[in-house]
């Protein structure tokens, strides 16, 4: 079609809201909740896409996804830099994918965002509005925000104006360059399109009575056979497993996570809360170490399980465990039980060759230990280390512990 047809005069909805939360300082400890009002949500086509040439001197149209049909998202300005942006479409982003309303892949183009900002003194009316266009990733999402409120402030504080203009984000560079400018009224012509039937909602009061069900939309309805939500689910998380609040946001933030977390949970005898720092520390970095998803890690969540009971039971020390990880890692399809045995990293269980261990670290170190005895206790992690050392990670640093308490206390 030459036209693209949308809802902008008569939306599909109107006057919502939506709650976020970020950290302060990049603090995770430290977590507020924010709300930015929805002005509007439409449904519109999707049109087609210029593609500049610079090098060529050449704009070329891509009409591949033209009619497709897209969801509009207006948001009123209550955001006031690229983190709370972010946030704010990172958890749309969740909800949209909760829902199964779209997969909401940015860098697909399943998701854009289109940046309005402006700057002003508080107390002052809104000042004159840029556009940023297209923004395919969250992470651009806010440097881009950030870039252009900083822009416009030196433009100001410099003496020049602000343009309304569409810009876009050059993510090489770190910028936003101007595109076109809107100076002059757009002429927008709007015209009801003939051949599309009206779209009417009902609520469970407005429904008539011999309404055939399977013929309209019933919002009450559809709200009863929701899904739990994203925060609903951290809700969940906090409550079953008393993690920390800002630990079920990093699970439900990265596809698939919560599950696996879940599932190492169901098939072992550790904490949840211990189980927590596993998944979070050792699993997550191994996995953005090697940008890979959840559901590309070469270790499964049973394996994960299989490696921390035998920890949980003691047959294996946290170093040692840090070890099988590391093999379980390169995916060689061997049991963390086999790689136990296989590099003998079992916890030594005879206490009179610990405690002989324990007696030679002492010998050799004649200042700890008078520090030690001196009353500076910090120095017995290090006989504790250098006794862990010499095992390999093969004794129970709290048995450690005792024993070089004991020897020196003698």
């Amino acid at each position: 079609a030459g036209y693209q047809i949308t809802q902008q005069r008569v939306p599909i909805a109107v006057n919502g809201s939506l709650s976020y939360s970020l950290c302060i300082d990049n603090k995770m400890s430290q977590m507020v909740t924010k709300t930015v009002r929805i002005k509007q949500i439409q449904l519109e086509q999707d049109s087609g896409k210029s593609l500049h040439d610079d090098t060529r001197s050449q704009t070329l149209v891509d009409l591949n996804r033209a009619g497709v049909g897209l969801m509009e998202v207006v948001m009123e300005p209550d955001m006031c830099c690229g983190e709370e942006a972010a946030a704010a479409v990172r958890e749309l982003q969740l909800i949209l994918q909760t829902l199964g309303s779209s997969q909401a892949v940015m860098a697909e183009g399943q998701l854009r965002v289109d940046a309005n900002v402006s700057v002003h003194h508080p107390g002052d009316p809104y000042g004159v509005r840029t556009e940023v266009k297209n923004i395919n990733s969250i992470r651009f999402l806010a440097k881009a925000v950030d870039y252009e409120i900083q822009r416009q402030i030196e433009e100001l504080e410099n003496g020049g104006t602000i343009l309304n203009e569409t810009r876009a984000f050059d993510s090489k560079l770190g910028c936003t360059v101007p595109m076109r400018d809107k100076e002059g009224k757009q002429d927008y012509r709007f015209m009801p399109e003939p051949n599309l039937p009206p779209l009417i909602l009902y609520d469970a009061k407005s429904l008539p009575a011999n309404m055939n069900h399977q013929q309209v939309v019933n919002v009450d309805w559809i709200h009863e056979r929701l899904p739990d939500l994203p925060s609903v689910k951290r809700a969940r998380l906090v409550e079953r497993y008393g993690i920390l609040p800002e630990h079920s946001f990093t699970l439900l933030n990265e596809d698939g996570l919560t599950e696996f977390f879940e599932n190492v949970v169901k098939q072992t005898q550790m904490k949840p809360k211990k189980v927590i720092g596993w998944i979070l520390q050792d699993m997550l970095s191994y996995l953005k170490q090697h940008s890979l998803t959840v559901k590309e890690s070469p270790v499964s969540s049973s394996r994960l399980a299989d490696l921390l009971n035998l920890l949980e039971k003691k047959e294996i020390s946290s170093s040692a465990a840090k070890q099988v990880l590391a093999e379980l890692w390169k995916g060689e399809g061997k049991t963390p039980l086999e790689i136990v045995k296989e590099k003998k990293l079992e916890l030594i269980q005879d206490q009179k060759e610990l405690e002989r261990i324990c007696q030679a670290v002492i010998d050799g170190q004649g200042n700890e230990v008078l520090a030690i005895k001196a009353g500076n206790h910090k120095v017995l992690n290090k006989l504790i280390g250098l006794v862990q050392r010499e095992t390999k990670g093969r004794s129970n640093p709290v048995l450690v512990k005792q024993l070089l308490e004991k020897k020196l206390s003698e």
